[in-house]
């Protein structure tokens, strides 16, 4: 139905464009090229920016060997102990509740790793829009500055002539913003709760097999 509407919409719209308005021919297209990921990767403020989101990497990788190694060692023992139970033996109490203690911890750091997985991507993601930002202004300058009403990606040209690219220009403007980028992303949003929702009732835990 929407597609009906916006296609009827375009329509009206061509029956009174005047006709000297459809006459008219559009310029001829001149193209600048430009290497966007060359300069986010070059840049000065993109480079210091990058190095602390990898810093930020090297952070979560020490946080997570540092939360595995201590579990990977007891989900052995524990399992080595479950192994030495009589065929048909259940856990003592000590066991079962080192087990259950077992899958608190991982869960706990399952939560925690997740958490700041999405954090490391909200900030990478982060970084790239404030670099598209400062770089897509200055490539339109460069470009009219250029004498040229097109700027095209390198990404996406088969082949191209040397002196239609204007990435240098482009950098070198990028470098004269001594201000740097954020790589803190801005906490997402709260979603607002529906209208008349109630929170779910409580649910008894399930018993889970144990030694598992």
């Amino acid at each position: 139905m929407n597609k009906l509407l916006f296609s009827t919409a375009l329509c009206a719209l061509a029956l009174a464009t005047p006709v000297a308005a459809l006459a008219q021919q559009l310029p001829p297209a001149v193209i600048a090229i430009v290497d966007r990921d060359r300069i986010a990767s070059a840049c000065t403020q993109c480079v210091a920016a990058a190095q602390q989101i990898q810093a930020q990497g090297r952070a979560y990788q020490a946080r997570e060997q540092q939360l595995a190694t201590p579990i990977q060692t007891e989900g052995q023992a524990i399992q080595a102990a479950v192994n030495a139970l009589p065929q048909g033996g259940q856990p003592d109490p000590a066991l079962a509740a080192r087990i259950q203690t077992f899958r608190a911890n991982s869960e706990a750091a399952e939560r925690e790793l997740g958490a700041a997985q999405q954090t490391l991507r909200r900030n990478q993601q982060h970084l790239v829009n404030q670099i598209l930002e400062r770089m897509n202004p200055l490539i339109g300058q460069v470009t009219r500055e250029r004498g040229a009403n097109v700027a095209v990606d390198v990404q996406s040209t088969l082949a191209q002539n040397p002196a239609l690219n204007v990435t240098d220009q482009v950098l070198a403007l990028m470098n004269q913003n001594a201000a740097p980028f954020s790589v803190v992303a801005p906490p997402p949003a709260a979603q607002p709760a529906a209208a008349g929702a109630r929170p779910p009732a409580a649910q008894p835990p399930r018993p889970r097999p144990q030694g598992r």
